[in-house]
């Protein structure tokens, strides 16, 4: 069983086939975003089997992480996940068309007047304040519907969640026949970095909030936490970044498979002289006569700007020909420059492919060359990409 099984929505019907076969559009698109759902299904199963025996989640929000959620949603219940977390009350309508049986938490609470919505699809907030509890009590009593929700417990994070003296004051809650809380959650600040002091203080408050909600499974790992052992998992884990191939152990090799491959075209190949500069603002210059590939994709296709290099030493880089060349100059909004000078000549041309993520860059690479992190490089994906989906 599902830490909180929840019946099907009748109104779901068959799910949408999820498999974009290639056609002429992708010989038609400047961009070229391939997502591999058999990887994405992979690395929560591996994951649950890290995790085991608590059940393992999956954590769609952001539109899966950039990677569509229909689409995801549907090949992780068809892999055998049971439990869903989203952001809000538009990602669960969606999450809830292709995921009929599953349990389906909203990470963003109970706004207000939402009660009949969540009723409507048979889904459960995660609630993290008084007033939150309060409305949806006072719902759940007018309406006479015995929905369930997620309590929030802060143990460190400062962000959601009730503290730890309020939860502990409510706990008692639990002897009602009716209390209505399936799950009790909270959140790690620090998992990613497993020697901070901040993730053994949070489990070891958590631990002891259970221990008045004993009975009530009880979640705190995210993709990192579950690197952290046996202590912070718990009945139910909850992978987001992981599943869609980023690194939840930073500073060691990746254990998760690449789950995207982003490829742009090339329009044009150019010769640069020495000294001329390249692109907005001439913050890359040729330090020698150069080839540069202009290639379809920019910004406004959700690639970072600050991926751009101001010089050979900075930015990100791009696969051509077999080969990982360097970036030139600032990304502009539907373009950017590749410096294919030690590529034989003739093996960069129009219309051939540069690889941008995947073959030997990964999502945390590209965050990382645009200081920031992998996690915005994938929830940024643009909608201007030709989408295919393998696998599923």
């Amino acid at each position: 069983m599902s830490v909180a099984a929840m019946p099907a929505n009748p109104a779901a019907e068959t799910l949408p086939d999820t498999v974009t076969a290639p056609d002429a559009r992708e010989t038609e698109s400047g961009a070229i975003l391939t997502i591999d759902l058999d990887a994405i299904t992979a690395n929560w199963k591996a994951l649950a089997r890290r995790a085991t025996p608590a059940e393992c989640s999956a954590v769609v929000k952001a539109d899966a992480y950039g990677c569509g959620l229909e689409a995801v949603g549907t090949a992780l219940a068809k892999a055998g996940c049971r439990t869903f977390f989203v952001a809000d009350l538009g990602e669960a309508r969606r999450l809830r068309a292709v995921a009929p049986q599953a349990a389906i938490y909203v990470l963003g609470g109970l706004l207000p007047g939402t009660g009949p919505t969540f009723a409507d699809l048979n889904i459960s907030p995660c609630i993290g304040s008084l007033v939150e509890l309060a409305e949806w009590d006072a719902f759940v009593a007018q309406s006479g519907w015995r929905g369930q929700f997620a309590l929030h417990v802060d143990t460190g994070m400062n962000r959601l969640g009730l503290t730890v003296t309020e939860a502990a004051a409510m706990a008692t809650r639990i002897r009602a026949e009716h209390h209505g809380i399936a799950l009790l959650m909270s959140h790690f600040a620090c998992a990613d970095t497993p020697e901070h002091a901040l993730n053994e203080r949070q489990i070891k408050l958590f631990r002891e909030i259970r221990l008045l909600y004993r009975g009530i499974p009880a979640s705190i790992a995210n993709s990192s936490g579950i690197f952290l052992g046996a202590p912070a998992h718990c009945d139910l884990v909850r992978p987001g970044y992981a599943l869609y191939g980023g690194n939840p152990t930073p500073g060691r090799t990746n254990p998760m498979r690449a789950a995207i491959d982003l490829r742009g075209r090339i329009l044009q190949v150019r010769e640069v002289a020495k000294g001329d500069s390249v692109g907005y603002g001439a913050a890359w210059s040729a330090s020698r006569s150069a080839r540069i590939a202009i290639v379809s994709l920019g910004y406004g296709d959700g690639f970072p700007r600050a991926a751009g290099a101001a010089d050979r030493a900075t930015g990100t880089q791009a696969v051509v020909g077999g080969k990982l060349c360097p970036l030139a100059g600032r990304i502009s909004m539907d373009l950017m420059a590749i410096d294919v000078s030690e590529l034989p000549p003739g093996t960069a041309k129009r219309g051939d492919l540069a690889t941008l993520i995947g073959d030997e860059i990964g999502i945390d690479d590209v965050g990382a060359a645009a200081r920031s992190i992998g996690y915005e490089v994938l929830t940024n994906l643009g909608k201007r990409y030709h989408r295919v989906y393998r696998g599923g």
